[in-house]
């Protein structure tokens, strides 16, 4: 059965899930970001995903029941052989997901996403791509959310058969971003740079 069949009962459809992974890194951080994110996508762009996140694991065949994965975290990344391929199957068959570094992770998912796509590199999206104009228009590309390094923020993708599956923002920290106001404490115009490009990633998975 191809997951576009298991994407297409009304439950499913446009309901999004955290990636819990292995290898001892902070998957469940950023705990308030998704739900705040979910709340302003159904809000502003005419979503309608449940409310609560899902909590999947890589080597589950969970996966097939959501369009959209998120994964995030600060530390060390560990996929088995097993999560590897149910990680592939996932993408290649209409899945897709999105990774945000909140500090530290690019080492660590660059050398195991190497597992999933053996053959393939990231490459940087350009500021041109839809991901940037899909709604919210981002003429530079990905927003700078929160400092760390003092790098550009970078969105780098995988792509399968030409369609994007992978998507790895690097120094922005969207999910910073989407957490509540009292937490890092951003102004809303960041805040709502972070939203934005949120929502326009989640409308672009939507409809692609």
């Amino acid at each position: 059965m191809s997951i576009t069949c298991l994407f297409s009962t009304p439950s499913t459809a446009q309901d999004i899930a955290v990636l819990k992974y292995q290898g001892g890194g902070d998957w469940y951080s950023n705990p308030t970001s998704l739900p705040n994110l979910i709340s302003f996508c159904n809000a502003n762009i005419g979503t309608a995903i449940h409310s609560k996140p899902e909590v999947v694991e890589a080597g589950s065949t969970d996966i097939f029941q959501y369009p959209f994965l998120h994964m995030t975290g600060h530390g060390n990344v560990f996929f088995s052989d097993d999560d590897a391929k149910n990680l592939r199957n996932y993408l290649i068959s209409g899945g897709f997901l999105h990774i945000d570094d909140n500090y530290g992770m690019e080492p660590f998912i660059t050398k195991e996403l190497k597992k999933v796509f053996p053959n393939q590199e990231f490459v940087e999206l350009p500021a041109s791509h839809p991901i940037f104009n899909t709604y919210y228009k981002f003429p530079k590309g990905l927003p700078k959310i929160h400092e760390h390094d003092g790098k550009r923020p970078q969105a780098f993708g995988l792509f399968h058969d030409s369609r994007l599956v992978v998507l790895f923002t690097y120094e922005s920290d969207l999910g910073n971003g989407w957490e509540n106001p009292e937490v890092h404490n951003d102004p809303e115009s960041v805040r709502e740079k972070a939203l934005k490009m949120g929502a326009n990633i989640i409308k672009y998975v939507f409809e692609n």
